[in-house]
């Protein structure tokens, strides 16, 4: 029994003390310390940086077509032609006007003549005061009956003398072709000449081997 009074007056007095707590809002601020505070939090995203736009593309410059003027043409008044007055003056003097002499004609250009050419004269070897032997026959030639023409070029020199000698025309013999050309390299000649100047030039020399 006493703990169940006890009990019992524990309960009336906690209701005793509840209701006083509510009348004096002590209960209301021991249950605003007990419930926990809500915590509110906002995310704040930072701004987004601005973008500027591109600044435009001056406008390509637009080519104006110039236009000419055209010059306005003065038309020229024309000028009165002055006439010639023909009659004399009184107080003009008078004479006999005496006629001008005629101009000399040119001369016609004279054609000048090619100028001629030197005057060339071939050596020789039929001078008389030369006493060139005849070429001698060789005797083997003259036994087996070789004969022919033989044609010796041999260049004379300014002296007179026979530098060199060559066949231009053989015999058909050799014999008789080195006859001719031994022979010719001993004779004396009068030199070639050029305009009157002695010149070094060669000249041929026909001999003739024939049996008689």
């Amino acid at each position: 029994m006493n703990r169940n009074a006890i009990i019992a007056l524990s309960v009336v007095v906690f209701h005793i003390l509840a209701l006083w707590a509510l009348q004096t809002g002590l209960l209301r601020r021991a249950v605003e310390l007990v419930v926990p505070a809500e915590i509110l939090s906002e995310f704040i995203e930072p701004p987004a940086p601005k973008v500027l736009p591109a600044p435009p593309a001056p406008p390509a410059p637009v080519k104006q077509a110039v236009t000419k003027t055209p010059v306005p043409v003065q038309a020229v008044a024309p000028q009165p032609l002055a006439i010639a007055d023909t009659t004399p003056a009184p107080n003009a003097p008078t004479g006999v006007t005496a006629p001008q002499p005629a101009a000399p004609a040119l001369a016609a250009p004279v054609a000048l003549a090619p100028p001629a050419p030197a005057r060339v004269e071939l050596p020789s070897s039929d001078a008389d005061y030369l006493q060139n032997p005849k070429p001698p026959y060789p005797p083997l030639s003259k036994r087996l009956g070789e004969q022919g023409k033989v044609v010796v070029r041999v260049l004379i020199g300014i002296d007179g003398v026979a530098q060199k000698a060559e066949i231009k025309q053989s015999s058909g013999f050799d014999r008789l072709d080195q006859a001719a050309l031994s022979t010719v390299l001993r004779w004396r000649y009068l030199p070639g000449k050029r305009a009157g100047i002695p010149e070094a030039m060669w000249f041929s020399v026909p001999i003739n081997f024939v049996l008689e």
